[in-house]
């Protein structure tokens, strides 16, 4: 199973950062993502192991029950080269990062093989380049200044993707939550 956990936007969130993608220029080099894809990946874990799925959930769950609730905010845009347009974070940056470390920290005691660690850059995906020479500047410009309403965070997510199997051009992954642990700290 394909898995990564993560955070994912209020349903209020999503519809704002709808409406500011909406009017983005038309950006013919990019693949745009789905809403049901939006979300800030915190590990990434690829292929898991079904034997190691229930240490994992029991790590997960104790990484939940150590974080408290924290505000967040969709704010800004970035690109990480000339290939990923992204939307930004802000509000309990430092909550999110701890969190994202505490899920990485649970995969690799559940026996989950994890990249190396990179520091962590809250970013939500919305759309890829088909090469590296699309210009991501109109879509830079347009979202630069985009601030979300503050939603509180109060979940972490163990996700689900299911990559495109039919070879479509354009299919888009599909994610599912397997499970979700509250964020119940202090």
């Amino acid at each position: 199973m394909r898995l990564f956990a993560a955070v994912l936007p209020s349903t209020d969130a999503v519809a704002e950062l709808r409406d500011a993608v909406r009017a983005v220029p038309a950006a013919g080099d990019l693949r745009w993502t789905g809403e049901a894809g939006w979300h800030f990946t915190l590990a990434f874990m690829g292929e898991v192991a079904d034997p190691l799925l229930p240490e994992l959930h029991t790590r997960l769950a104790r990484a939940a029950a150590r974080s408290a609730p924290f505000p967040l905010r969709l704010h800004g845009a970035g690109h990480f080269g000339r290939r990923a347009l992204w939307i930004g974070a802000a509000g309990g940056l430092d909550a999110l990062r701890l969190l994202a470390e505490r899920a990485d920290a649970a995969a690799r005691r559940a026996g989950v093989p994890m990249e190396q660690h990179r520091s962590y850059t809250p970013h939500l995906t919305l759309a890829r380049a088909r090469h590296d020479h699309a210009d991501l500047r109109p879509c830079l410009d347009a979202l630069a200044g985009f601030e979300g309403t503050p939603w509180q965070v109060g979940a972490l997510s163990l996700v689900r993707s299911n990559l495109p199997v039919s070879g479509v051009p354009g299919e888009q992954p599909r994610y599912e939550v397997v499970e979700e642990w509250p964020l119940t700290g202090h």
